[in-house]
């Protein structure tokens, strides 16, 4: 604990604020209140001290110099003048450094504001109609000059005894008069204005913490006039995040937040989770894109416009007076969302703790709309990334994608056309649950020139999505050939197996031919991606016909001669070397340098190919280095019997470069 003590004066909004703020940073505090339900109203904590006895300025000195304050935080009221006068001279008299928080201004329009309560009164005798009166009860017997004041003033007031038997003296009684404890709702101001018929509303300009924005946005759904009595005079001080900013240089303070990440659905309010609706509302700031903050932030409320990870954590950071955070993300926090990168950012934090609050996912609610079960379904995105669509769509019957605009929308088509699915069922459902709302089906071809909405989620049905043969190995029948070698089914099958390939594998087949083992090695590894390189334009041709009837879109061909071309290449996991024309050594050392722990799989039929793989292992650093020779004998039918036909001997040379293996 330390041994700095902080003194506040007052049971405003804002001043309790300040007490759970130093109180959660271990400095010990008293707070002086007039009331014991204010004390009730602070929190419990062996750091802080509380007491509720109304002091006059002998007795404000008499107890500063018993506590010995390093400040004295004067949190009143802004209408309590004479409090804030009295300990003025208090903190002068007894040397103390004196700190004047202060409440926000706001400015409304479409009001009636008055300097005083005199001016009120004159102003409401000339109007008709019911009176809800919000200055408290202090000032509740100037209502009395009313004209049938008992008539038309309904008084809200706090819930104490002794203030609901002076109202009653005054004449207040029965439904006129209300007593319950804030803060309160625009809703339940709203609720109160139209159940007693007002027609005018008085309050003073309390500030936002106040209630007072509440208040005004009521009067304003309401159609009721707003009556703003004005601050009694201007004041100077700091207002609640400068104060924060100060006592945290003075005292050395360390910040501490609660963030909450939270998925608000697709972005109306009814599409918020009870849980997601009750942390944005009693947010201290809510941070999220644009569109997220239209949605779930409420008026006046402390807001930040931010998408990026980076930037949201730099504000967080820079706002110590805004402890309870939340960032609102579009959708379920969980499916393609920047929740993942941002809370990686906030768990490095030592004063964040962060906790993640689903939504509901666009694909929950896009699936209900239409009626389908989702839990078979490939779920993808193309909205700002690379994703290999069309190996989704071979390998799964129903594929989900979001694809962020209308743009993405037709690229998807395009490409399912370009890979000869334009005939597949899509389904598009743009602007969900707003009131934009839209769901077109058709096929890829008849929807590639989509105009709708750019909040778009792109639903694909594959019938014969995944029935294909998974094992590598496809007959050589499958292929368009051409005058180019192929890599022979069998040979390819156990090459394949030697490259030991990962979903997400990133490979070079060098000397591609027909691209046989780039076809294969892209359905293999779905989610990586397959670089042929070749440079005899007819076989590039036959690489893209290959390509396209077999539907691979994680297939890129290379024009041109290996090592030249690979340097612009990204670093491959493992490579195929079917041709090399003289330059295998170059092509491994270029590969090594990009990847030290390559795979690399040779296919040798001549013996000096064979030769030169093995003096390469010699020279270059490798480890698990295997020949494997393949004799393949094929029948054939020769009149009533089959004769078995012997192909050419493959060695299949295969090892992994690594540093620590030997020269």
């Amino acid at each position: 604990m330390k041994e700095i003590k902080i003194l506040i004066f007052g049971g405003t909004t804002e001043g309790r604020k300040l007490a759970e703020y130093l109180v959660k940073r271990q400095v010990q505090v008293h707070v002086c209140v007039a009331t014991s339900y204010g004390e009730s109203l602070l929190p419990e904590d062996t750091n802080i001290t509380v007491s509720h006895n109304r002091m006059d300025c002998e007795e404000m000195q008499q107890f500063i110099r018993k506590y010995r304050p390093r400040y004295v935080v004067d949190a009143t009221h802004p209408y309590a003048k004479e409090v804030t006068e009295n300990l003025r001279t208090a903190c002068e008299q007894c040397n103390a450094d004196y700190l004047r928080l202060v409440r926000e201004s706001s400015q409304m329009q479409d009001c009636v504001c008055v300097e005083n309560m005199e001016e009120a009164i004159r102003f409401l005798e000339q109007t008709e109609g019911n009176i809800l009166v919000t200055t408290g009860s202090k000032e509740l017997e100037e209502y009395t000059r009313l004209t049938d004041y008992q008539e038309r003033v309904y008084a809200r007031v706090l819930s104490l005894q002794n203030v609901a038997a002076k109202c009653e003296d005054l004449g207040f009684t029965g439904r006129h008069l209300i007593c319950m404890q804030g803060p309160f709702s625009v809703e339940m101001n709203l609720a109160m204005l139209r159940e007693f018929e007002i027609a005018y509303l008085v309050t003073k300009e309390s500030g936002n913490v106040g209630g007072y924005r509440e208040k005004c946005q009521a009067a304003r759904l309401a159609g009721v006039g707003l009556v703003v009595i004005g601050r009694p005079f201007q004041e100077t001080g700091l207002a609640y995040r400068e104060m924060c900013e100060f006592l945290k240089k003075e005292l050395n303070l360390q910040d501490k937040w609660k963030v909450s990440i939270v998925g608000i659905g697709m972005g109306p309010e009814d599409t918020f989770t009870v849980q997601g609706k009750k942390l944005c509302q009693k947010a201290q700031l809510l941070i999220g894109a644009k569109r997220m903050l239209e949605s779930s932030a409420k008026a006046e409320q402390p807001s930040y416009a931010a998408y990026k990870p980076e930037e949201i954590l730099a504000y967080i950071k820079e706002h110590p007076e805004y402890e309870n955070v939340v960032v609102a993300l579009s959708g379920d926090v969980g499916f393609y969302s920047g929740a993942k990168k941002l809370l990686q950012l906030l768990q490095q934090e030592p004063d964040i703790e962060a906790e993640v609050v689903p939504g509901i996912s666009s694909v929950a609610y896009f699936c209900a709309r239409l009626g389908i079960s989702w839990d078979d379904a490939a779920l993808t995105s193309v909205h700002g990334r690379k994703t290999n669509l069309i190996s989704v769509i071979r390998n799964h019957k129903k594929t989900i994608a979001l694809s962020g605009n209308a743009d993405g929308v037709r690229s998807i088509c395009r490409e399912m056309m370009e890979y000869g699915y334009g005939n597949l069922n899509v389904c598009i459902g743009s602007d969900l649950a707003y009131e934009a709302e839209k769901i077109e089906s058709g096929t890829a071809e008849s929807l590639v020139d989509y105009n709708g909405g750019d909040l778009a989620i792109v639903y694909i049905e594959n019938p014969k999505g995944g029935t294909q043969v998974t094992t590598h190995g496809l007959p050589d029948r499958e292929f368009v050939r051409g005058d180019v070698p192929m890599t022979k089914e069998e040979v390819r099958s156990v090459s394949l197996s030697k490259l030991h390939l990962k979903r997400d594998s990133i490979v070079y087949d060098v000397g591609a031919g027909t691209g046989s083992v780039s076809v294969e090695a892209a359905i293999q590894a779905d989610q990586g991606h397959v670089y042929a390189i070749e440079r005899n334009e007819e076989a590039v041709a036959l690489i893209l016909q290959n390509q396209r009837k077999m539907k691979v879109d994680n297939l890129t061909v290379i024009a041109g001669e290996a090592p030249d071309v690979l340097e612009e290449l990204p670093a491959p996991d493992c490579v195929f070397i079917g041709g090399s024309k003289g330059h295998m050594k170059e092509i491994i050392q270029t590969v090594a340098q990009k990847n030290p722990k390559v795979r690399v799989v040779i296919n040798a039929i001549a013996l000096e190919t064979l030769a030169e793989a093995v003096k390469c292992c010699d020279e270059v650093k490798v480890t698990e280095e295997e020949i494997v020779q393949i004799s393949v004998a094929k029948s054939k039918s020769v009149g009533s019997y089959h004769m078995m036909m012997g192909q050419n001997p493959v060695s299949v040379i295969s090892f992994t470069c690594n540093e620590d293996g030997r020269e």
